[in-house]
């Protein structure tokens, strides 16, 4: 009886390299150009226009999509198992650091079907530049650890693409609450002046309540949910605003010499976010609408329609570094420059300062005395 074939394994999937067309090394992609360029001889190759539109993309569809034939990109993904971020390692390197901790990470060539981005901000802030504003921002720091410099020189800087969801919608939002409008009245009372009783009176202000329902309709655009959960969600607000208007149509050449971290939170999660960010833009809407001088809402029932959304890159610097057990962490936003960042204390020389301005203060008061 012959045993029937089996179907070979399926290979996890390469990364895509770019080789020298002069010396064969890989081309890397070089921020503020529109270029990949080679880190040893200095050949320069001109990424081709895709001649594509970035676009939105249906949401509705997309999601009925997921289920059976997903359009999606398979990808080699590594896990940090300290801090759970998922990224990609550049082409033959097997062992790196997470940029997002600093935590040793290994490659262990496992694979995940994800959907596909659409569009991205390439990178335009160098990397020596990026050094500038760490070093900077360092020297700018009041009672930082005398170790921590050894540290953050080790660490150096990861440019990083991080996965992000925008979402367009219009909203209408039916709803029911109370309208508030002020009256005065007269009122009488007594007091007591000079020892006598005076009868006087005053203006007090009342509100008349009435029931109101109504409905609004409110548009978004390009609402912004970072997909990722690696980074803390204070800094990552702080690196806005991004030049969305400056999208590129997604290719591999700008990737490049990076690291591309998996998407964390789904594109049905994404939306939820969007939705809870919707919120109080819809309910001051229903305020205005409502009018008068108070506002109570009762209820709102709110309906999405033509949800469009998109899935693209963000570029960022990011220097990750483990100081006495904990990580800490700089942002550079490698399209406008801004910096974010988080930084130790030194107890001991902010006990310091705060003896020798007691001691000042307490030199001055002697003198005067």
């Amino acid at each position: 009886m012959t045993s029937p074939a089996r179907t070979p394994p399926s290979l996890p999937p390469k990364q895509r390299q770019f080789p020298c067309t002069q010396c064969g090394a890989d081309l890397v992609f070089a921020p503020g150009t529109d270029s990949l360029q080679c880190p040893y001889c200095g050949t320069a190759n001109t990424i081709p226009a895709s001649g594509e539109q970035v676009q939105e993309q249906d949401y509705l569809s997309e999601l009925a999509q997921l289920s059976v034939d997903q359009p999606t990109v398979e990808v080699l993904a590594v896990h940090c198992d300290v801090c759970g971020a998922e990224s990609t390692l550049k082409p033959n390197v097997t062992a790196a650091k997470c940029p997002f901790c600093g935590s040793g990470i290994v490659a262990t060539g496992a694979s995940k079907k994800l959907i596909k981005p659409q569009s991205l901000l390439p990178f335009r802030i160098t990397l020596s530049d990026a050094n500038e504003r760490f070093s900077n921002w360092i020297r700018g720091l009041w009672f930082l650890p005398t170790k921590l410099k050894k540290h953050t020189d080790a660490a150096g800087l990861d440019g990083v693409y991080l996965p992000c969801w925008t979402y367009d919608c219009i909203t209408d939002t039916q709803y029911t609450g109370q309208r508030g409008d002020y009256y005065w009245v007269t009122e009488t009372y007594t007091t007591r002046i000079n020892g006598r009783n005076v009868t006087q009176t005053r203006q007090v202000r009342k509100i008349r309540w009435s029931p109101v329902s109504g409905l609004v309709t409110e548009p978004f655009d390009d609402l912004m949910v970072m997909a990722s959960n690696s980074l803390p969600r204070k800094q990552l607000d702080r690196l806005e605003p991004w030049d969305l208007n400056q999208l590129c149509p997604y290719e591999d050449e700008y990737l490049s010499g990076f690291v591309c971290q998996s998407y964390e939170i789904n594109l049905q999660d994404g939306f939820e976010s969007a939705q809870q960010m919707m919120q109080p833009v819809i309910a001051q809407a229903v305020r205005q609408d409502i009018g008068g001088d108070e506002q109570r809402i009762d209820s709102m029932n709110t309906q999405y329609h033509d949800i469009r959304y998109k899935h693209l890159l963000l570029p960022v610097w990011i220097s990750a570094y483990r100081f006495q057990n904990k990580v800490y962490r700089f942002l550079v936003n490698a399209r406008t420059g801004e910096v974010q960042g988080e930084r130790p204390i030194s107890w001991i020389k902010v006990m310091r300062m705060v003896v020798l301005i007691l001691a000042g203060l307490a030199l001055i008061v002697f003198w005067y005395s």
